[in-house]
């Protein structure tokens, strides 16, 4: 069993490895950047016309295998999907993908390093676990509201707790849906972007961080005031 294991963990690492080779070797970076989705905005939107299944396949595709091996280029995907799709269409290709790509990237997180990380790291871990089966939900519903944390940071760590991938899933499908909507709406002025920082502002990030903060401190209130109500209740 522990034989098997071990393949399966050398197959895994060996595939996510080729795949990010070819990405090097090929220099395929030049073409997840602004600069060439601008100039290539009118060359996809003939080929999105003629072919529109094909072409959401093969976007779907390509963004799972981008953010599943932790890749640069998810932001500029989902502009691209801005000005390819529209606000509607984009949304909801770029929400599954993304979130399908992510839970991907948790899940070989997970299988590859999460057993030596919590063997290596057990006694520290172990509040991180308890924090996690306690608020775990909201604290990722929190952290992927900012957009100062790296979506793919947060995919690779949430890999090492004991996350169920279903939450996992399905929060981090409402938690970056705003974001989302963000990015594939400035997606549809994309002629008008000269760059990625532009898009989210001080005021925007702010107003994510105090929706992603209210579940935790509203859980956090509830307990207070059942403990107190507790306490009263004992004299």
């Amino acid at each position: 069993m522990v034989n098997k294991n071990i393949t399966k963990k050398i197959v895994v690492v060996t595939v996510v490895v080729g795949l990010a080779l070819i990405f090097t070797i090929f220099d395929l970076g030049p073409y997840f950047t602004l600069s060439y989705v601008k100039a290539s905005q009118a060359k996809f939107a003939a080929l999105y016309a003629d072919h529109r299944l094909t072409v959401i396949a093969a976007y779907v595709v390509i963004y799972i295998l981008v953010t599943s091996l932790s890749l640069p280029g998810a932001a500029i995907m989902t502009l691209a999907g801005g000005a390819l799709f529209g606000l509607l269409i984009g949304t909801v290709v770029v929400s599954f993908a993304s979130t399908i790509g992510a839970t991907l990237a948790c899940l070989v997180s997970r299988f590859v390093l999460r057993d030596w990380v919590q063997a290596r790291f057990k006694d520290k871990l172990k509040e991180v676990n308890e924090g996690i089966a306690r608020d775990g939900a909201f604290y990722l519903f929190t952290l992927r509201l900012i957009p100062i944390f790296p979506f793919w940071l947060i995919n690779l760590i949430m890999g090492l707790t004991k996350m169920p991938l279903k939450t996992f899933y399905g929060v981090s499908q409402i938690g970056m849906l705003a974001g989302t909507v963000v990015y594939v709406n400035a997606g549809k002025e994309l002629a008008k972007i000269n760059s990625l920082s532009g898009i989210l502002s001080p005021g925007l990030i702010f107003s994510f961080a105090l929706l992603g903060l209210f579940p935790i401190a509203t859980k956090k209130l509830l307990s207070l005031y059942k403990a107190k109500k507790r306490n009263s209740g004992k004299r």
